[in-house]
């Protein structure tokens, strides 16, 4: 419930744009480093001890934020938010496959469907609560939720699937290295042969491109529709996100098909100057989400060392960088339906990688 207004919460601590600007930054930086170490220290130690420690980092960043509603405060805040993300991207992904093996796709779709739903629940929730007790309560909920997220992960299995060693017999994972032999196991199978190499990028590529959403309100907006009717355009989307992971256990169609026919809904949809355009795009985001599970599904599949995790968070530092990528094209002085059209030319460089890992 935090996050549709947090942006207002540092404005109206008298923080100038700039400054807000700088505590993005600040929380990518974090996240940046500590991305990938994180994953091997979860292959080391405990998947699910880690990522509850990650929420419970994520949720004290919060609190510091109503304790300490300065500069400061966010920044620090911010600096344990991008810790406890790193902290919990790859681990739960890692533990949830050790756990369900062929049903990954399945379960990680269904929670996919249902955590998008909460999303869209969580922001509908914050402007009466907001309303109702400010910033403090909503900043109350957001900490109760996400530190009850962090101690039911503690009740879940912690076992693991068996590593394949060097000669083909299966070993137990929790006895094959140090932090450092870890990591670098990790490192090396991300690009042990091409097709693991395309199978990260891709998975990688595609969860970047979501940061499209921060700017879908602003599109609604240049595509005429009026304010008021952003928040109901923004809903469709979440909808069709939804419905993306619902079906990710499903072949729809193959995936350079579902990537191309993304790529050209948003670049149609964004080009259409009516409101109406929106409903291509949205459609596009719906393909999108599917075609991410698809991915980080093989990618689990493919995995077959110990350093089940080190390769995820590789993967999930992959898209990071691409998101900012995306965040610095977007600051080109060009109109945003344009902006969205040209960023489906990568898109479409996505799905000639699928073609080619396939080849």
């Amino acid at each position: 419930m935090l996050y549709p207004v947090y942006a207002l919460l540092f404005a109206d601590a008298g923080l100038s744009t700039s400054q807000i600007s700088a505590l993005f930054a600040i929380w990518s930086v974090v996240s940046f480093v500590f991305e990938v170490p994180s994953g091997a220290l979860a292959d080391m130690w405990s998947r699910r001890g880690l990522y509850a420690i990650g929420e419970l980092l994520t949720a004290a960043g919060y609190a510091l934020w109503l304790i300490w509603p300065h500069f400061p405060g966010f920044a620090l805040g911010f600096v344990l938010w991008g810790l406890g993300g790193a902290l919990a991207s790859g681990s739960l992904e890692a533990l949830v496959y050790d756990q369900v093996g062929d049903d990954y796709a399945k379960i990680i779709g269904r929670a996919g469907t249902i955590g998008i739903l909460a999303t869209l629940a969580a922001t509908l929730l914050a402007a009466p609560l907001l309303s109702a007790g400010g910033y403090r309560l909503v900043g109350i909920a957001s900490i109760a939720v996400v530190t009850l997220g962090g101690l039911l992960a503690l009740r879940l299995p912690d076992r693991r699937t068996k590593a394949i060693d060097r000669t083909g017999e299966q070993v137990d994972d929790r006895k094959t290295g140090t932090y450092r032999e870890l990591l670098t196991a990790g490192l090396r199978e991300s690009v042990r042969d091409r097709s693991t190499l395309l199978a990260v990028a891709i998975a990688a590529l595609l969860p970047g491109f979501t940061a499209l959403d921060e700017y879908l309100p602003l599109l609604a907006r240049d595509l005429g529709a009026p304010t008021a009717g952003v928040p109901v355009i923004y809903a469709l989307v979440a909808v069709a996100m939804a419905a993306g992971s619902a079906l990710a256990t499903r072949r729809i169609a193959s995936m350079p098909l579902i990537v191309a026919t993304s790529a050209a809904l948003i670049a149609g949809g964004a080009l259409i100057p009516h409101r109406a355009g929106m409903i291509p795009v949205a459609v596009a985001f719906g393909l999108l989400q599917y075609a991410m599970i698809r991915a980080e599904t093989r990618l689990q599949e493919a995995i077959t060392g110990p350093a089940r995790s080190t390769v995820l968070s590789v993967s999930g530092f992959g898209a990071e960088v691409f998101a900012v990528l995306l965040y610095a094209g977007f600051g080109l002085p060009l109109a945003l339906p344009l902006l969205f059209a040209l960023a489906a030319i990568p898109l479409l460089l996505t799905a000639a990688l699928e073609i080619a890992r396939r080849g």
